[in-house]
């Protein structure tokens, strides 16, 4: 594990009562380290398009939210999907980062999570970050997808079916034995 870590944890939604905000700050506290915890729904950056940042430049609201990400060494982010994707509010702060750095999440350990009401918890939108965030270059080190939040999770208890909670913890370890050994690698 790295000593000191710093894990930056965030739903990835523009909603002020998300069911993934709550699941991220839950992974988070899975590792040891100085936690910081993101609401993006604070946030108020202009729809990304060109000739906004022609006329505009980079919005000021940016500029934290890149500087939160630089000084982690984990990011837990948990995906809020819409249509089987990113939330718009989302994507708009996603592609802003990418203007502002294409490889922003470049030295950056992930664990991303999704979680939904539905049967799926959210899979597509993780299968699509999972195959995206590398391009930005961002290192995964694990995923975990947390299917009918309502049914599965407490917000005392955490995850509440045994086996999600057995599959969750397996994949903790893992990301926290990748972690030490890219540490020592490096």
């Amino acid at each position: 594990m790295i000593s000191n870590q710093k894990i930056l944890a965030f739903g990835a939604s523009g909603s002020k009562t998300s069911i993934n905000q709550k699941f991220a700050v839950y992974a988070a506290n899975e590792f040891s380290g100085e936690i910081d915890i993101m609401d993006i729904s604070g946030y108020s950056l202009p729809l990304y398009t060109i000739d906004e940042e022609n006329e505009n430049g980079l919005p000021s609201d940016l500029e934290p939210i890149y500087q939160r990400i630089k000084q982690a060494d984990l990011l837990v982010i948990s995906f809020s999907e819409h249509n089987g994707s990113y939330t718009a509010f989302f994507k708009n702060i996603f592609d802003w980062l990418s203007r502002r750095e294409l490889k922003f999440l470049s030295g950056k350990k992930l664990f991303l999570l999704a979680t939904a009401p539905g049967p799926r918890g959210g899979l597509g939108v993780l299968e699509t970050a999972v195959a995206r965030f590398p391009i930005h270059g961002g290192e995964i080190m694990g995923h975990f997808v947390l299917p009918k939040y309502k049914e599965n999770f407490d917000s005392e208890e955490g995850i509440i079916n045994k086996e999600l909670k057995e599959s969750f913890t397996t994949t903790v370890n893992k990301v926290l034995e990748k972690s030490s050994q890219t540490t020592i690698e490096n």
